[in-house]
C-alpha cells in the first residue's frame, strides 16, 4: 500500500483552495504526473526539499508533496 495514499495527497494539495473554488487536483492522474515530473527533476540534479535517506527520487517527490514543499499549479497558472 502506498503511504501516503492518493486521497491523502489530494487533500494536502487541495488544502490551500478557497471555499467555492475548484480543487487543484481531482484525480490520481494529476498526482502521478506531478510526482513523476518532480522525480525527473531530482534525477537531473535538483536538490531535494526534504531529507529522506536511501529513498528513490519518486519516494522523495511523494514526501515533498505530502509535506507541502511542492505545489501543483492549475491549468490557468
Amino acid at each position: 500500500m502506498l503511504h501516503p495514499s492518493y486521497s491523502d495527497l489530494m487533500k494536502v494539495v487541495n488544502s490551500q483552495v478557497e471555499p467555492g473554488e475548484a480543487p487543484v487536483v481531482n484525480s490520481r492522474y494529476s498526482i502521478v504526473m506531478a510526482t513523476s515530473k518532480r522525480a525527473r527533476q531530482l534525477i537531473s540534479g535538483e536538490e531535494p526539499m526534504v531529507h529522506v535517506n536511501g529513498k528513490s527520487p519518486l519516494s522523495v517527490a511523494v514526501e515533498e508533496l505530502n509535506q507541502g514543499k511542492i505545489k501543483i499549479l492549475g491549468d490557468e497558472e
